[in-house]
């Protein structure tokens, strides 16, 4: 009987040790799998290049990922949401692609590993001390080079000389009212003047636009994530009107604008998915990856807009540009 018994023991626990092992072959290779929460403001093709280049970067770094991807729909309340949400699953980093998504990631947790990116002034928006320093928990990569909006406003000045420029942006968006500020600052002795328009919400940004016709000569849309959503509306006015559409990065030229001094957000949410690999698998800590520029800017212009905007070409564009192409 006592055979038996021990028999049986043994047949159970041999059992258990399987089981255990199928669980570990559910994890992965190496028996790692990690949950990611992603999140963005709003869905439109800049901010979803960099979801794509964050994706691809763990993907090459050969980790097995789980993603728990959701849009705030570009309602702030959705953010808390979301990220409360996160927190409460308990996930292994979080990716907040845009300022505000990053906000609330940083306000509802000192603990979870937080990575960014699309964010234009970290440091503004209270996310890192510096641009030397990560945050105790947050760290990533900025989708504003530092000379990205001087050189735009150079552009302008120099081929729209004396232009009354129009900005439309939502001052409830902390990157936008940065962008803006810079702008102000980098036309200070130019031959340029600026008028504003703000808007709270993407219904808003046409009825923006026309109210602009009248006292302007060029249009800049920074990238701010409600007037982008909306984009659409400036690029009919736009060419109605022909009035030149500068934007603030090349997503926007293949929905109409004229030029940019962009960047490529499939880069900078590709390095922030390195960053992430980093992260996860345990190479670095959040506080100890510096916070990014983006590597570089190059100017950007989409012909078909120029004609349709009426723009008289110059030549300098030929050799300076590279040339994209708007959708059909």
């Amino acid at each position: 009987m006592r055979k038996w018994i021990l028999l049986l023991a043994v047949v159970i626990v041999g059992l258990s040790l399987l089981a255990a092992c199928g669980d570990d072959d559910v994890s992965g290779e190496d028996g790692d799998s990690y949950v990611v929460g992603a999140t963005q403001i709003v869905e439109h093709p800049s901010l979803d290049l960099a979801y794509e280049g964050f994706q691809e970067a763990l993907e090459d770094a050969g980790l097995e990922i789980e993603y728990d991807f959701q849009s705030a729909q570009n309602d702030q309340n959705n953010v808390k949401t979301i990220s409360d949400g996160f927190v409460a699953d308990d996930v292994d980093l979080i990716f907040a692609n845009s300022t505000p998504s990053a906000q609330g990631a940083l306000n509802a947790t000192d603990d979870i590993p937080i990575v960014y990116t699309s964010v234009t002034d970290p440091v503004g928006a209270d996310l890192v001390p510096s641009m030397d320093e990560a945050g105790e928990n947050i760290t990533g990569v900025s989708d504003l080079h530092p000379d990205a909006i001087k050189t735009t406003v150079d552009f302008i000045d120099q081929y729209f000389e004396g232009a009354t420029v129009g900005l439309i942006y939502n001052a409830g968006e902390p990157n936008s009212v940065a962008q803006i500020d810079s702008v102000k600052e980098a036309t200070e002795g130019t031959s340029l003047s600026l008028e504003e328009r703000t808007v709270a919400n993407a219904a808003d940004v046409q009825q923006a636009a026309q109210s602009l016709v009248s006292d302007i000569d060029v249009f800049f849309v920074v990238t701010d994530n409600t007037v982008v959503e909306a984009l659409d509306s400036v690029v009919g006015v736009a060419n109605d009107q022909d009035i030149p559409l500068v934007v603030g990065e090349p997503s926007s030229l293949e929905k109409g604008g004229f030029v940019t001094f962009g960047i490529d957000y499939h880069t900078i949410g590709y390095r922030a998915g390195e960053m992430a690999a980093d992260i996860l698998s345990g190479d670095a800590a959040a506080n100890e990856i510096a916070p990014e520029y983006p590597p570089e800017i190059q100017l950007f212009i989409n012909k078909g807009a120029a004609e349709e905007q009426n723009i008289e070409w110059n030549e300098d564009w030929d050799d300076d540009a590279q040339f994209i192409e708007g959708e059909e």
